[in-house]
């Protein structure tokens, strides 16, 4: 390998090709002669296995982290669609059904269009809240302090939930709905915090960031590829947000069944208060990167300055000035020279790298169309079980299908899948994964179709009416179909793989194409999809409730498939370049003089040399 060929692999992302700066040949030689360190040639990156690096231990807590929380979340909302949609079983005080193989638990007895509506902006609230959380870390506090505040705020929410579904409180409606909307908002703007935080912090404990050989015990010369490593980071990390969720649902299920609401709110607070504990204790062996000021604003002014000579009124030639090459390099330091303003305290490369964080946004702006389909999940898909053969089995225990997939898929695709696709050169990039998650999101919404209009056909009740039929006109002996729940297999499996394609995906992409010190902020853009989502879902509000439930999943399966044929058209040039921007140099960037956050303690990162070794570029 020759200085020159190793520095072509070292190029900017997509069109806009920045010119490579010219390292010391001292540093670069070092580099060559560390055998652990041999930067892959071009021919090398197209032929040669890419494998992962390791996973240091440190990673583990926070992913044990994250289920405990996962587990508060998903086991608390696992609940609220019977709390809102089915009224207090007659002589209950606690919501628990009397009879648990024949009634259904409930509270409020609002209906099904009331418990989309609710559930939908609950999900919206959790998703919109990662912005602030991602502006507080980036910006102010960091990530750790900001996870832990987060943490205590959302405690506050569970505790009101908790007091929403006291006997004395749940047999009120109008003070049960209204404590329980106050614990949702709370509890919101502390999961949105915490989630926009604990994925890039889980991710930047493999601290490894270069390409490099490495000769495997059987002489085979592979790729240590860090973006590998970072795939099955969050893979694992997915995996143990399934676990949580799969024992919180379960368990919370059962528990508001048997015991009643207040419970099923009680045991998720417990789990909760361990995330807080155990991060502290391992704060020490952590890597924590610090905030570095007014990231988000240098970056809204970079923008702008590339953009001033650029605008025009006409769409048209603003979308062909924005696409022509060289569109960032005004912007760039280098070009500026002595006439550069005072804000500008960065290196050119951290200009690309903001090019490259907005073009992952770009991506993300589809992906509302997929989580379209995928809350279907969380209220639709449980109401219709509600009408199917139970079995004596929990309605809202059925969507635990989801999870328990994830889990049993997971390990599947990092042991067999991937490495299968790696060993035969095939190059699953993060753009074809997420194409496949749209398209297995629609195949879901299909089988959810299918389903529905069987459930209609052998409905008694005139007008497709299945949630509200009743056999006798005291209104005591509610109808199900013959059908039985376990059909339900299909769409929460189809879900479940989907959400390996393109959820984990997400997370990963906005990771490896963020600016180090806005991780926080992109990942947050990447959740806000999910927002938005939510919001497009209130418009399909009307659809969700008899007879209208087979319009609903078939109008979100084609808006999916749909969205996934346009998603590869939009993002196919984006895909050919992922290892060109994978590649971009690390970024200069003078922080401010001052951090007041608790991470630059002594133990940190921030007390420490990195020894990361890299190119001087």
């Amino acid at each position: 390998m020759n200085a020159a060929s190793g520095l072509e692999t070292i190029e900017a992302a997509k069109v806009h090709q920045p010119p490579v700066v010219e390292p010391s040949m001292e540093s670069f030689e070092a580099v060559v002669h560390d055998e652990e360190f041999e930067i892959p040639t071009e021919e090398e990156l197209r032929t040669l296995r890419r494998v992962s690096g390791q996973i240091p231990w440190s990673a583990y807590t926070i992913a044990f982290v994250e289920l405990c929380e996962r587990f508060s979340y998903y086991g608390t909302t696992a609940v609220f669609v019977n709390f809102i949609q089915q009224p207090l079983p007659e002589g209950s005080t606690t919501g628990a059904a009397p009879d648990p193989n024949a009634d259904i638990p409930g509270a409020l007895g609002m209906g099904q269009r009331a418990s989309t509506g609710l559930t939908t902006f609950n999900q919206f609230w959790a998703y919109v809240m990662p912005l602030l959380g991602a502006y507080m870390a980036d910006q102010y506090w960091g990530r750790f302090k900001t996870i832990q505040i987060a943490c205590g705020i959302a405690l506050v929410g569970h505790v009101i939930l908790i007091i929403s579904a006291i006997p004395q409180v749940i047999t009120n409606p109008n003070g049960a709905i209204a404590c329980f909307a106050i614990g949702i908002v709370i509890m919101g703007v502390g999961v949105g915090g915490f989630k926009s935080n604990i994925s890039p912090l889980i991710a930047e404990q493999c601290t490894e960031q270069v390409m490099r050989i490495k000769v495997t015990p059987k002489g085979e010369r592979v790729i240590m590829d860090p973006a590998v490593t970072t795939s099955r980071v969050f893979l694992y990390f997915y995996l143990m947000i399934n676990v949580g969720s799969l024992t919180g649902s379960i368990g919370m299920v059962y528990a508001e069944r048997y015991i009643g609401f207040w419970l099923s709110y009680l045991l998720p607070t417990i789990m909760l208060l361990l995330c807080p504990m155990v991060i502290f204790l391992c704060k020490s062996r952590y890597n924590l990167t610090p905030p570095e000021g007014s990231t988000i604003a240098k970056a809204a002014k970079l923008w702008s300055l590339a953009m001033k000579p650029k605008w025009s009124w006409n769409p048209v030639t603003l979308r062909k000035n924005i696409k022509a090459p060289g569109f960032w390099d005004v912007a760039k330091p280098s070009h500026l020279g002595a006439t550069k303003p005072a804000w500008m305290t960065f290196d050119d490369a951290w200009v690309d790298e903001v090019r490259r964080g907005l073009i992952a946004c770009k991506v993300f702006l589809w992906y509302p169309l997929y989580w379209l389909a995928y809350g279907q999940m969380t209220n639709n898909l449980t109401s219709q079980a509600a009408t199917m053969k139970l079995g004596g089995v929990p309605n809202d225990i059925v969507s635990n299908f989801n999870p328990l997939f994830i889990v049993i898929l997971i390990p599947i695709m990092d042991k067999l899948v991937y490495p299968a696709c790696r060993k035969a050169n095939l190059h699953f990039t993060p753009i074809k994964r997420i194409t496949c998650g749209f398209f297995l999101a629609s195949a879901a919404m299909v089988s959810a179709t299918v389903t529905q209009w069987y459930i209609y056909r052998q409905s008694p009740c005139p007008g497709n009416n299945a949630n509200n039929c009743y056999l006798d006109a005291e209104e005591t002996d509610k109808w199900q179909s013959n059908i039985s729940v376990w059909v339900q297999l299909l769409p929460y499996g189809l879900i479940g793989f989907s959400e390996i394609m393109a959820s984990v995906t997400s997370l990963e992409y906005a990771f490896t194409k963020a600016p180090v010190n806005m991780r926080s902020s992109v990942t947050a853009v990447s959740l806000f999809m999910n927002a938005l989502s939510s919001a497009l879902a209130q418009a399909l509000v009307a659809l969700a409730e008899d007879p209208l439930l087979v319009w609903n999943y078939g109008v979100v399966a084609v808006v999916a498939a749909v969205g996934g044929v346009l998603f590869w058209f939009d993002n196919a040039k984006i895909d050919s370049e992922e290892d060109k921007m994978n590649l971009l140099p690390s970024a200069k960037y003078r922080a401010r003089d001052t951090v007041s956050d608790p991470e630059s303690a002594e133990g940190t990162m921030y007390g420490k040399e990195s020894t990361e070794k890299r190119p001087s570029v």
